[in-house]
């Protein structure tokens, strides 16, 4: 995935911490009243977003997950797997000039991240020129050029 690296950054920072709580849990007893809380919360939250595996439920994998298992997770990687897009810097764009929707709504974000369950959601936007939309702009210019120029084309053309 091609990404900025203030973003790389982010994902680093989020993951870092994530690892640190980890850690930390897992020096408490196994059967410490906080480490069972916490550490269920910490696994919850990863298997929700798509990180973890949910048969790799234990603090020990949280260790090694890597910055792209983060990476792979984000709307502007999805909508380039999912096809919707030819390269990642065209799902980018699309993103951006909203034409991609998660549900019902409308994401103009390329880092979102996309959980699980949101996952098969993620399609062109109802009202883009892409979707069901009206079309853009320019192909609407051409068409009242075309149905308005048909008699005089005597002038020159450029």
């Amino acid at each position: 995935a091609v990404v900025s690296t203030q973003s790389t950054g982010r994902v680093k920072y989020t993951l870092a911490k994530i690892r640190k709580a980890a850690r930390e849990l897992l020096t408490l007893e196994d059967k410490d009243p906080r480490r069972l809380f916490e550490g269920n919360a910490i696994l919850r939250r990863l298997v929700r977003i798509g990180v973890l595996d949910e048969n790799r439920m234990k603090l020990d994998y949280v260790l090694g997950l890597k910055t792209e298992d983060f990476l792979e997770r984000r709307l502007q990687t999805q909508v380039f797997k999912l096809g919707l897009a030819k390269s990642i810097h065209h799902a980018r764009v699309l993103i951006r000039q909203k034409h991609i929707r998660v549900r019902k709504q409308v994401v103009n974000i390329p880092s979102f991240i996309v959980r699980l369950d949101a996952q098969k959601h993620i399609d062109i936007a109802i009202n883009s020129a892409y979707g069901s939309g009206r079309e853009g702009r320019v192909k609407r210019k051409r068409m009242r050029a075309g149905a308005g120029g048909a008699g005089d084309n005597d002038e020159d053309e450029d």
